[in-house]
C-alpha cells in the first residue's frame, strides 16, 4: 500500500506503517527515496505514507546566487521557516519514520528545520527513526544537529543512510554550485564529472528497502537497534571531521553577524553577501588546505582519538559492508 497522507485510514494490525518525511529542492533526494522503497512497492503488508514538506515561501531551483547566500545565516542557526500543513495526522502512530533531508551550509535544509521545530514533529515521539541524507560530501555537522533535535523530541534514531555526490572533492566545489545556480548537472570540459549522486549509487539504494522488507516483523515491535547495519549505510571521511568543525564555526559567527544586519532579503545583508563569499573562497583555498596538512602531520599522535570520533559519527548504522552482497 502506498499513498499521500494518512487521513485516519483503518489499517489491519499486520500491516507495517512507514512514514517518509522529506524535502527535495532539486528532485534528487526524491529519486533516491524512490529507489530505496521500490522493493516495498505492491506489498500488502506495508503501508507507506509520503509527506513532502512544503515551505510557505518556496526555495527556487535553479537558486539565484544572492538568494542562495541569503539562506545561510538562518540555515546555520536553524531559524525555522513557516511550512504548510502536513497531510498526515501528527498524533497518528507509525511503526517507522524515515526523515530525509539535504544539507545546506553544513546544516539540515531550512524546510526540514521548519518541520523539526513545528508541532507536526510530535509524530516522531517514541518512534524509531531512520535519517536519509543526499548531499555533496560534508554532512557531519548537519546530522549532529538533527540527532540533537530528535533526542529533544523523544525519537529514537536507529539508522542513518548517506549518499554523497560523485567525483573528487575538488570537482564538487565546482559542479555542485553550478548545478544549484544554473540547473546544469552534466559533466563538462572532459574534467568535471556530472553533479550529484551517481545513477549507480541511487540504484544501489534498493538494498536498504530490501533489508527493511526482511525486517517487517521487527518493525511491529518498535525497533531500537539498527536495521541497516552491514549495508555500507554511512562512511565518514576522517579528513572532513576537523574541517567541518572549522567551516561550521565560521558559518555560525558570520551568520550571527548577518542576522544582526537584518532578516532575509534585507538590502544591506545582500550587499555584504558577495564580500562574505569572497572570504569563503579564500578560506577554502588557504585555511582548509593548511588545516588538512597540519592534521596529517599530527595524525600519528591523535590516531586513536580520531578513530573513536569516526566510529561515533558513523553510528548507529556503521560503515561495515558484510550484508551488501545479500541485498544487492
Amino acid at each position: 500500500m502506498k499513498h499521500q497522507g494518512s487521513e485516519s485510514l483503518k489499517v489491519p494490525k499486520d500491516v507495517k506503517r512507514i512514514l517518509v518525511i522529506y524535502y527535495s529542492q532539486t528532485g534528487q533526494l526524491t529519486n533516491c527515496l524512490k529507489a530505496m522503497f521500490s522493493p516495498l512497492e505492491g506489498r500488502d503488508d506495508m503501508e507507506i505514507t509520503w509527506e513532502n514538506i512544503k515551505p510557505v515561501e518556496p526555495y527556487p531551483f535553479p537558486w539565484p546566487f544572492l538568494k542562495f547566500m541569503d539562506a545561510f545565516p538562518e540555515s546555520v542557526h536553524m531559524d525555522p521557516p513557516e511550512i504548510r500543513p502536513v497531510a498526515f495526522d501528527p498524533d497518528d502512530r507509525f511503526d517507522l519514520v524515515v526523515l530525509a533531508y539535504q544539507v545546506w551550509f553544513l546544516s539540515p535544509s531550512l524546510p526540514m528545520t521548519g518541520f523539526l521545530k513545528s508541532g507536526y514533529a510530535r509524530v516522531l515521539k517514541d518512534r524509531p527513526v531512520i535519517t536519509f541524507i543526499a548531499c555533496r560530501n560534508m554532512w557531519l555537522s548537519a546530522q549532529e544537529k538533527v540527532k540533537e533535535r530528535l533526542a529533544s523530541i523523544g525519537a529514537t534514531l536507529i539508522d542513518n543512510v548517506v549518499l554523497i555526490d560523485q567525483g573528487p572533492t575538488w570537482a564538487t566545489f565546482v559542479t555542485t554550485p553550478r548545478w544549484l545556480w544554473t540547473g546544469k548537472k552534466d559533466g563538462f570540459w572532459k574534467v568535471f564529472p556530472p553533479a550529484g549522486v551517481s545513477r549507480e549509487e541511487i540504484a544501489r539504494a534498493q538494498r536498504f528497502g530490501r533489508a527493511l522488507a526482511d525486517s517487517a516483523e521487527t518493525l511491529s515491535r518498535s525497533p531500537r537497534e539498527p536495521l541497516l547495519r552491514g549495508l555500507g549505510s554511512v562512511k565518514v571521511n576522517p579528513r572532513y571531521v576537523a574541517s567541518e568543525k572549522i567551516a561550521h564555526r565560521s558559518f555560525y559567527i558570520w551568520g550571527k553577524v548577518f542576522r544582526k544586519i537584518g532578516g532575509p532579503g534585507h538590502p544591506m545583508r545582500k550587499a555584504f553577501m558577495p564580500v562574505y563569499f569572497a572570504f569563503l573562497i579564500c578560506m577554502i583555498l588557504t585555511v582548509l588546505p593548511a588545516g588538512i596538512i597540519a592534521r596529517s602531520l599530527l595524525r600519528p599522535f591523535v590516531r586513536r582519538r580520531l578513530e573513536e570520533e569516526v566510529k561515533r559519527l558513523e553510528e548507529p548504522s556503521g560503515s561495515s559492508t558484510e550484508r551488501v552482497a545479500q541485498y544487492l
